[in-house]
This record gives C-alpha cells, sequence and structure tokens, in this order.
C-alpha cells in the first residue's frame, strides 16, 4: 500500500485515500509522466470552441435573439413551450436586482410603466448597465471566485491594510468595462504588462487573495502553500478545472497530471517572495536568476522530485505552444496571453457560464469551476460555444454579454402565472405551464424564468434603499456597521471595531470589512462564503436563524423602524397611503385590493391591540422619522406591518 497523501486537502484524495505516483518501469522509484492520447480530447471542454448555425425552430415568431433560438429548440425537442412573458411591473424588479443589486424605486416604476414605445425595456437595461452601481454588484460575484478578504485568516485573522484597494480595482475595472481578456492578463501579470500603474499591480491581488499565515515558522512551507492555493485557483476561476487534484497525484479523472500543476506552479514562484510576519498582496515581477522548480513529492514542500520549467497546460494547449522567453516575468506574461487566446478552449466558455449562471440561478455547465470529466455536462452545449465565440468575436465585452442575455426573450419569461406576474394567461398558457412544472420542475431547459433568492448583500442594501438610509460614498477601506450585543461580548479585542462616522453603518454591503474568520451575521445567515475557497456558486440554505434574524435582530428592528419613519413622513397618517406606499417601496408593485384592505385592517387592529396592553413608549418600536410620532401605537403599528413585509417570501425572492 502506497504511503497516505501528506497534504490530502482535494476531495479526490478524501475519495480513494491513496493514488499511486506514476513511475517508470525502466528506472523504479522515478516519476513519469503519462503521455495524452487523442481519446483524452473527447470531452467536450477540450474540443475547439466552433460557432454552431442557429437551430430551426417552429415558432419563430416567438424569438427575439439567437439565444432564444437554442433555448426554444430544446424546448420543442422536449415537447415544451416557453412560459408567457413577464409582468413589465416584475421584469423591471428582476433586472434591477440583477444588474445593480438594488430595487427600484416607485418613480423608476411609474417612469418605465408608463413608456409604452418598443426600445423602452432595451433603453432601461443599457442606463443599468452605465451605472456606477453595477460594478459593485458584479464585483461581489467575482470577489468570491477570488476568495477576497482584508484579513490573513486562521487563528490570529490579522488585517492586510490594503487589500481593499484590489475591491475598488474590480469595481472600476467592470464599470469601465474593460475587456475580459484584459482583465485576466492583468490580475496574472499586470506587473509586468504596465509597471508604472499602481493599479496593474493592484490587479495581481488576485493570485494572492486567498487565506495566508505571515508567522508561520518555515517560510519556505508557507510559500510552497500559497502557490499551490493560487495555482489550483488560477486552474478553477479561469479554465473551470480542479488542478489543485494534482499537486500531490496525477488526476483521478482528468488528464492532468502532477507535472502538469508544478509547470503551470513554475510561472509564478519567481513572483511570490515571501517575509515573516508581512502579508503578501500582490506579485512582484523580478528577473533575478530564477531557483529551479520541482515537483513536490506527495504534495510535500519538504520532498523536491524532478525539476520543471515553465509550460501552458498540456490537455489545453492542443497546438503545443511554446514559451519564447526564457525572463521569468515574461513567462508569466506569456501564461496569460495563452489563456486568453480567442482559440483557448475553456477561458471564454468558462466566463460566459459564470455570466449565465447570475442572471438565471443555474450555468448552462451546472459545475462553474468544474468543466473536468466529474463535472456536469452541459444542458445547451451549442447555446455555450456559441455565447463563447460571440464573446471573443464582440472584443471580450462583458456589458455587450450582459445586454444580449438580459433582451433575450428567454430572461424576459414569466417565473409564474400569479396576477402581478404576468399581464393575460390564456387557457392553452395554462396548461403549458403544467407541463412545464411536470417535466422541467426545477427550470434547467428554462421553460420558465427561474425564481432566485437575493444573495445576502442584497437583502441588506434593499434593506438600506427602500428605508431612504444608503450611503452615496464609494471606495475605501472597509467599514464596520455596528453588531449585536450578543456577538460583541463573544469577540477578541479589536476583532471588530464599529465605524465612528454613522454614515459609514449604512454603505452598501460591498463596503463592509471582510473579516475571514468573522461575518457580518446578515451574511453568515444567508450563505456568503468564508472566503477561505473560491466560491463559483454560492449555497442556497433555509434555516430557522434565517428567519430568526429578519425578526427579532437588532438591524433588521432598526430597518423596519427607518421604513415606518419615511412612510410615515412621505404618506401622512392615511392608513391606506402608507400602505400603498409601503407595498410599492418594499415589493415594487401596487396592492392589490383585497391586500391593501387586509393589511389597513391589521393597522387599525394592531393599533388597538397596543394601546390595550397600555405599553409606554419606550416599549413601543416606534418609527424614526424626521417627525414626531402623534400617536405612537399608530406608529408601532406601522413598524410591524413593515417588519412582516421585509419578512416576506416576496420581499427576499424575485420572480
Amino acid at each position: 500500500m502506497k504511503g497516505l497523501c501528506k497534504y490530502a486537502s482535494c476531495w479526490c484524495c478524501l475519495l480513494c485515500l491513496t493514488l499511486p505516483v506514476s513511475v517508470s518501469a525502466e528506472e523504479p522509484g522515478v516519476l513519469k509522466e503519462t503521455p495524452l492520447t487523442e481519446s483524452d480530447r473527447d470531452h467536450w471542454a477540450f474540443q475547439p470552441i466552433k460557432k454552431p448555425a442557429l437551430p430551426e425552430v417552429k415558432r419563430s415568431n416567438w424569438t427575439r435573439k439567437p439565444i432564444d433560438r437554442f433555448i426554444l429548440a430544446k424546448l420543442e425537442a422536449e415537447g415544451l413551450q416557453p412560459a408567457p412573458d413577464a409582468a413589465r411591473v416584475t421584469l423591471i424588479r428582476r433586472v434591477y436586482f440583477d444588474v445593480i443589486g438594488l430595487p427600484p424605486t416607485p418613480a423608476e416604476v411609474d417612469q418605465f410603466l408608463a413608456d409604452q414605445t418598443d426600445d423602452a425595456y432595451e433603453r432601461l437595461v443599457d442606463r443599468l448597465l452605465a451605472s456606477p452601481y453595477y460594478g459593485e454588484r458584479w464585483a461581489q460575484h467575482w470577489l468570491d471566485l477570488a476568495r477576497f478578504a482584508e484579513t490573513d485568516g486562521y487563528e490570529h485573522d490579522k488585517i492586510r491594510p490594503d487589500a481593499w484597494k484590489y475591491r475598488d480595482w474590480v469595481i472600476k475595472a467592470l464599470n469601465a468595462d474593460m475587456p475580459y481578456d484584459q482583465f485576466v492578463r492583468w490580475q496574472l501579470a499586470g506587473d509586468v504588462i504596465a509597471p508604472d500603474n499602481p493599479d496593474a499591480r493592484t490587479a495581481t491581488a488576485f493570485c494572492l487573495s486567498g487565506p495566508d499565515m505571515p508567522d508561520i515558522n518555515s517560510q519556505e512551507e508557507r510559500r510552497h502553500t500559497l502557490l499551490n492555493e493560487m495555482t489550483s485557483t488560477v486552474g478553477s476561476v479561469f479554465m473551470a478545472l480542479q488542478l489543485g487534484c494534482a499537486q500531490c497525484h496525477d488526476h483521478k479523472y482528468d488528464p492532468i497530471s502532477t507535472f502538469d500543476f508544478y509547470r503551470l506552479r513554475a510561472f509564478f514562484e519567481p513572483a511570490v517572495q515571501p517575509v515573516k510576519n508581512r502579508s503578501v498582496t500582490t506579485l512582484a515581477a523580478t528577473d533575478k536568476k530564477r531557483k529551479p522548480s520541482h515537483v513536490m513529492l506527495r504534495g510535500d514542500w519538504r520532498r523536491p522530485g524532478p525539476e520543471v520549467k515553465p509550460a501552458f497546460l498540456r490537455i489545453a494547449n492542443s497546438d503545443e505552444q511554446q514559451i519564447e522567453s526564457q525572463k521569468a516575468p515574461q513567462q508569466r506574461l506569456a501564461l496569460a496571453r495563452w489563456l486568453t487566446q480567442k482559440s483557448h478552449p475553456l477561458t471564454s466558455r468558462v466566463i460566459v457560464n459564470r455570466v449565465w449562471q447570475h442572471h438565471f440561478g443555474r450555468g448552462l455547465c451546472a459545475s462553474p469551476s468544474d468543466f473536468g470529466l466529474m463535472g456536469e455536462s452541459p444542458s445547451h452545449p451549442e447555446l455555450l460555444d456559441w455565447l463563447a465565440a460571440e464573446f471573443t468575436e464582440t472584443g471580450w465585452k462583458l456589458k455587450s454579454l450582459h445586454r444580449l442575455i438580459l433582451t433575450s426573450r428567454v430572461y424576459q419569461q414569466a417565473s409564474s402565472l400569479q396576477t402581478q406576474n404576468v399581464e393575460t394567461v390564456s387557457a392553452e398558457q395554462r396548461s403549458e405551464w403544467k407541463q412545464s412544472l411536470e417535466h422541467d420542475p426545477d427550470a434547467a431547459l428554462l421553460s420558465r424564468f427561474p425564481r432566485q433568492r437575493l444573495d445576502a448583500e442584497v437583502i441588506r442594501d434593499a434593506l438600506l434603499l427602500i428605508s431612504g438610509k444608503l450611503s452615496e460614498r464609494t471606495g475605501g477601506r472597509g467599514v464596520m456597521p455596528p453588531l449585536p450585543q450578543e456577538l460583541r461580548a463573544t469577540l477578541l479585542k479589536d476583532q471588530w471595531k464599529t465605524s465612528p462616522r454613522e454614515e459609514d453603518h449604512y454603505r452598501r454591503s460591498i463596503y463592509v470589512f471582510a473579516r475571514r474568520n468573522l461575518r457580518y451575521p446578515l451574511f453568515e445567515a444567508f450563505d456568503r462564503p468564508d472566503a477561505n475557497n473560491s466560491c463559483p456558486r454560492r449555497g442556497n440554505s433555509t434555516t430557522a436563524p434565517q428567519a430568526l434574524l429578519m425578526l427579532n435582530s437588532e438591524s433588521s428592528l432598526k430597518s423596519a423602524r427607518e421604513l415606518a419613519g419615511l412612510i410615515q413622513d412621505e404618506a401622512g397618517s392615511s392608513p391606506r397611503q402608507q400602505v400603498t406606499l409601503l407595498i410599492r417601496r418594499a415589493l415594487g408593485r401596487q396592492p392589490g385590493k383585497d391586500e391593501l384592505v387586509e393589511l389597513v385592517q391589521f393597522l387599525k387592529a394592531q393599533r388597538e391591540e397596543l394601546r390595550r396592553e397600555q405599553r409606554t413608549a419606550d416599549q413601543l418600536l416606534l418609527p424614526l422619522s424626521k417627525q414626531a410620532t402623534k400617536d405612537p401605537y399608530a406608529g408601532a403599528a406601522l413598524t410591524d406591518l413593515c417588519l412582516a413585509v421585509l419578512n416576506s417570501n416576496e420581499f427576499i425572492y424575485v420572480d
């Protein structure tokens, strides 16, 4: 039996416990790399990208964009039909949350509903993509992949003073619509591409944003761990391959050898030179004579094996491109350029799949960071290749890709047949809907738009915006909003210093301090990743703490009081006007007739109940308004109603 892998950190190691390392029969004990075969490249992800022709469909009048033809062709092949179009009031709320991570205001909804021109929706999409809020929303998706945090993690979790600069760079790059190929190259070799540009150096923080232990005794072990983690992340984020499985042994399923892993690692080795008790945050270009790179036997930093030189990943390098330069920085730049070639089989496929996932809740390939043999097969492989080819042909522009998806008929489908989601529904459409639920239960074929829960950060930002409290301040060091007293009592000294400036407590969630060992409570409850690993797709749990936090936490109660205060200031004391404004601000629509009657009745009944209990003012959840509350019981009843609406499914889910 072979010895147990020392660093059994990948799931395949845990699955098989031990795997033999390939050795030469002629030279026992000498590592030998298994050559690739033609069959190794038969897997869909390793095939060259070829732009397919648009498929023929029966209902060609339904389609608006090429995307629609691919989706409709698959639906028709399965005997299904697409859902009706979503109501415009539903569509504007959906696209606002999707693109900028904030709900539309009542005025913005009114403006859109009043605009009956043919291109009203397209112009709305363009306005949202041009908004600075777009970068703040979509940067968070990338930061999840980059395992971004402002601390080192591990036991001491020390602060990285300049980590926030990488977050701000990502926001800036996305808002400027930096071409994705440049976006990738700067994060891998920005210090080489533009050595005099501080932004270019900041971009390389992607490589070193993971956890680190600066005070470890052996800095060589630390360097080994950093390089392995970096190499694994580069492989999973840009190529959707689990290269980390090959750091100790050849990959069990994919044609990736241990030599492949350490050849890729060799590109980065000269740029990572840690110093004890100091965080390593960016790559450093150097022309100094490099130490030889080695395969580390069984992933053990103390057991260097055969020497290796930087080389492109064999399975994605079918034309066997070679590295011309012998200088270390130029070799890393060559890697960045190789990854962003139009002919690369993975890079464009991976990013268009990620963008699709964030629009529909599920990628065309449902394993967004694993395109290998154990990953999911694409639901629409021709569409994935068409999008990848179109993306590179049009200049690698992410906003163009967003626009293409958002203006498709597929994206504008209803997610349900409820009154507020669809304008009119025929008997035939109801029959088709029933068939869709039976044969496409999880909407993987997109026979309807998949209903999605808001991310943790978006829930908080929505709470701030609808209550009129969201700060417009951008950039800079992460801020620390107040934490509940019961949590503060458990913290170490200086673990969380509440920001002294009150306005900072209301800044967008992307600017909340990202501490690896302590997530903001609402973020932790609603599945924000801990940033110890790259996260391609967040969990979507439903737990009791979520409900308890939304109903009873200090922050939720304060949000309800602030929202009640704004409504009281703008709608006066009329219960009907209060209910109408509350539903419009919180849910983005007008209240239904029966709903209006029921909620007005609740306000009256709750007011009388509180009066009968004879609670004093300090026992009531009074609105936090600009003016004094004349009737404290009516004000507290309004706060209770606001809290109930903020706890509704409709508030935290998007149709």
